[in-house]
C-alpha cells in the first residue's frame, strides 16, 4: 500500500542520514557535522533534512543511543546460549572490541557526545547500563554473584562498563584510527580479575 511504501523510504532515508553522520562525525567531529556535510554524505539533496529530523541536533542526540542499540545486540548476539558466567563475560568483552572494528566512529561519537549531544549520551549511558543490569540479574537468577549484594549489583555495572572504556581507550585504537582486536594478555588479566580479584589467596583457594 502507499502509505507503507511511504514509510519504507521513510526509514531508509532516516537509516542513510544516520550512517552518513556516523562517518561525519567520525571524521569531522560533531563541531563539523554540519547538515550540508551529512546530506553530501548522504547523497541527499539538502533541504529533504528537515523533512526526517527537526534539526541538526535532534539527529545528533539520537546518534550515540542508536549506536548503542546496534552495539548492544552484537554483544547479545555473541553471548546466546553460554551459561558459564565468566565465558558470558569474556564473549561481552570481546564482542565489545569487535564492535568497535565494526564501528571505528564509535569511540569519538561517544567521547565527544557528553559536550555536543548530552541529551543523546545521557540516553545513551542509560541504556547501556540498564542492559548490564539486566544481565547481571539474570546471572543472579542463575545462582552466579551471591557474594554480591543487591545494592552493590548497580556499582558492579559501572565498574564493568569502566573496563570497557578505558581499556578500550589504551588498546583498541592504532594510529591513523584503525582498530585493533584486544591483546589476549589484555583478555586473560581481565579475565583473572573476575575470577579472583586482587587476592593471591583466592587463586590458590580454587586450584
Amino acid at each position: 500500500s502507499r502509505p507503507s511504501a511511504r514509510r519504507e523510504r521513510s526509514e531508509k532515508a532516516r537509516a542513510a542520514l544516520f550512517e552518513a553522520a556516523a562517518r561525519v562525525v567520525g571524521r569531522h567531529g560533531y563541531a563539523g557535522a554540519s547538515v550540508a556535510r551529512i546530506t553530501a554524505a548522504a547523497r541527499m539533496a539538502q533541504g529533504s533534512f528537515y523533512t526526517y529530523f527537526p534539526s541538526r541536533q535532534a539527529l545528533l542526540d539520537e546518534l550515540l543511543p542508536k549506536l548503542g542499540e546496534e552495539m548492544l545486540a552484537h554483544i547479545a548476539a555473541a553471548v546466546s546460549g553460554d551459561r558459564d558466567e565468566i565465558a558470558r563475560e569474556e564473549r561481552r568483552f570481546r564482542a565489545f572490541f569487535e564492535f568497535l572494528q565494526r564501528r571505528p566512529a564509535f569511540f569519538r561519537i561517544l567521547h565527544e557526545a557528553e559536550f555536543f549531544a548530552p541529551r543523546g549520551f545521557r540516553r545513551h549511558i542509560e541504556n547501556i547500563a540498564a542492559d548490564y543490569r539486566r544481565a547481571l540479574d539474570r546471572a543472579r537468577g542463575r545462582g552466579a554473584l551471591a557474594h554480591f549484594t543487591e545494592a552493590e549489583v548497580e556499582p558492579l555495572v559501572f565498574l564493568l562498563m569502566a573496563a570497557r572504556s578505558y581499556t578500550s581507550m589504551r588498546y583498541a585504537y592504532a594510529p591513523g584510527g584503525k582498530v585493533r582486536p584486544p591483546p589476549e594478555e589484555l583478555v586473560s588479566a581481565y579475565l583473572k580479575l573476575l575470577r579472583q580479584g586482587l587476592d593471591p589467596r583466592a587463586a590458590s583457594a580454587e586450584s
